[in-house]
């Protein structure tokens, strides 16, 4: 109890520093988009994002030209069921070349004009590599379906440590960050973390990760499954009412669902959704890990929502259910399943383009034209 109160008084901390997006900022970047010379709304969910950006950057002079994506790097017990087709090393080999600037992320990162940002925040093996951030106290958690996945302490430091890397490359002028995680076995992590918290059955929320068959499929539910209810863990959607105890009780049972059956890749991920709200930073959410992080953010500190965008669709099935839940319409729709923060990384150029048109394109004063009227 004495853990779990240290990591609730931080939270609460936390809390009591995110300050509202500017919505005059955002109404100001609203007002501009419909002065420019083309059909209103016609980039649709960018001019959205762009409006969003402006509200939380507080000023309608958006700028988006330093840019990173966070790569939180974790190992999970639970692939001791048999719930994914390769072990850890696959982390520490995919990690390493993250580091090294070989991995898929590093490439798009690469075109989009992104620093690449690879941390430890859990792996099984200690890597020792240029470009590599290490944070964590413990190496990997344990295999859920025996044992709580991870200590109260555990949780907290991992946690911190996404806030805390948000408050490096805020300080080191990024303008926008993405998220992005590497990690064996951390889809049935997100997707138990997903089933609790959304109240939804294992069945509607798991899906193939990194290519289970359909067996491997079954045998993740059936894992998942058991152990919540070994667990005795289900919110059941959102708590009713909006009373202190209320939000106590939701942040106690979300706090105990992540450090029961989550990752410490999930732990950080939703750090740094924490810490994009405390110091006004954009965060672009990736897949099925970063959606269900912005979830678990979400619930713990309701507040965050309005710095998180999303940028795909993934193919896991719990995304869609999450992001109905958190009202978040994804740009981009490609069936994307890579993982790494790759999906984020590639809504970057979108955005990129969307502000050029926003910065740079005529308005209807400048070619003295009367403006659209608009009717939306």
């Amino acid at each position: 109890m004495e853990n779990e109160e240290k990591t609730l008084q931080y939270l609460r901390q936390c809390g009591e520093r995110i300050q509202e997006p500017d919505r005059r900022a955002g109404k100001a970047g609203e007002r501009h988009w419909n002065s420019i010379a083309k059909p209103l709304h016609g980039l649709g969910l960018l001019e959205d994002a762009l409006v969003q950006i402006a509200a939380i950057q507080g000023t309608e002079d958006i700028t988006l030209d330093k840019k990173a994506v966070v790569v939180m790097c974790a190992d999970n017990g639970i692939i001791e069921e048999g719930v994914s087709q390769s072990g850890h090393e696959v982390t520490t080999v995919v990690t390493g070349n993250i580091a090294k600037g070989l991995a898929s992320v590093n490439r798009m990162a690469s075109c989009a004009g992104a620093d690449v940002f690879p941390v430890d925040v859990g792996m099984k093996d200690d890597l020792k590599l240029k470009g590599l951030l290490v944070e964590k106290t413990r190496n990997g958690t344990r295999n859920f379906l025996k044992e709580p996945a991870m200590e109260d302490e555990d949780m907290l430091a991992a946690i911190r440590a996404g806030v805390e890397m948000t408050e490096m490359l805020s300080d080191g002028g990024y303008h926008i960050l993405a998220l992005g995680e590497m990690g064996i076995g951390n889809t049935t992590t997100s997707s138990a973390v997903a089933s609790v918290l959304l109240g939804l059955p294992a069945e509607e929320v798991t899906g193939p990760g990194a290519g289970l068959d359909k067996e491997g499929v079954r045998r993740k539910i059936a894992v998942i499954n058991q152990a919540a209810a070994a667990w005795k863990l289900g919110i059941h959607g959102p708590l009713s009412g909006d009373g202190e105890k209320d939000t106590q009780l939701m942040m106690q049972e979300t706090l105990r669902t992540l450090r029961t059956v989550g990752g410490l890749d999930l732990c950080a991920l939703t750090g740094a959704c924490i810490g994009g709200a405390i110091y006004r930073v954009p965060i672009v959410l990736d897949g099925l890990i970063t959606a269900v992080a912005a979830l678990t953010a979400c619930r713990l500190l309701p507040g965050v929502r309005d710095f998180l965008l999303p940028s795909h669709l993934g193919k896991e099935p719990a995304m869609a259910a999450i992001y109905e839940e958190l009202k978040f319409c994804p740009v981009i729709h490609a069936r994307l399943a890579l993982g790494e923060g790759t999906g984020a990384v590639a809504l970057f150029p979108l955005l990129d383009m969307a502000c050029q048109v926003y910065r740079e394109n005529a308005t209807f004063g400048d070619l003295e034209m009367d403006a659209y009227e608009d009717y939306r």
